[in-house]
């Protein structure tokens, strides 16, 4: 049996390319996932995993569909081969059932890998530079005026005696917020 699996990142990506490609390959099932490379969570690529068998051929668009560093493409391949698996990635050319597929295979995960971690050190560069000139990443510290102002209406409500509920309604927060505005000091 052929299948197919087709993951795009987030819910608001599509997967009708992927999908597309996947049907012109022949695949008999193909299963849909809508979650990040970094969760582990994939629950439809669970279900093709647990269906595999000796024989069967998995198809993925991308390399970067099945798995996001080496280490894992790498084991589950390597699974697949011991169990009599052959796996087709479409985009990057490689087919596990030749050896020159098994060995670009090698060589594309591992470019994959490289890629992923040069990002990361430029990322990580730019943020450094950037402290370094006196930006400082992320979101300002403290309340915003807008809630500053709603914070001393909840601090005086509160004080005077008004219940959770009553402020809630009022000022339409929850009860952590309702406590962090009490314990603040800004």
């Amino acid at each position: 049996m052929t299948y197919g699996y087709a993951r795009v990142s987030t819910g608001d990506q599509n997967l009708g390319l992927q999908i597309d490609d996947l049907k012109k390959f022949g695949c008999d099932k193909i299963f849909e996932e809508k979650a990040s490379g970094s969760k582990t969570d994939r629950p439809q690529l669970q279900k093709l995993l647990q269906l595999l068998k000796k024989g069967d051929t998995v198809i993925v668009w991308k390399l970067d569909r099945l798995g996001r560093s080496v280490k894992q493409l790498l084991e589950v391949t390597s699974n697949w081969k011991q169990q009599g698996i052959e796996f087709i990635s479409i985009k990057d050319a490689i087919d596990t059932s030749t050896p020159v597929g098994r060995f670009f295979f090698t060589i594309i995960a591992s470019l994959t890998e490289l890629e992923k971690e040069i990002i990361k050190e430029r990322t990580s560069a730019g943020l450094k530079a950037a402290r370094a000139r006196g930006r400082l990443g992320g979101r300002p510290s403290g309340l915003s005026d807008e809630a500053k102002v709603k914070a001393l209406g909840v601090k005086r409500m509160y004080n005077g005696g008004a219940t959770l509920a009553e402020i809630m309604k009022k000022y339409g927060v929850t009860k952590p917020t309702i406590y962090k505005y009490i314990r603040s000091d800004f």
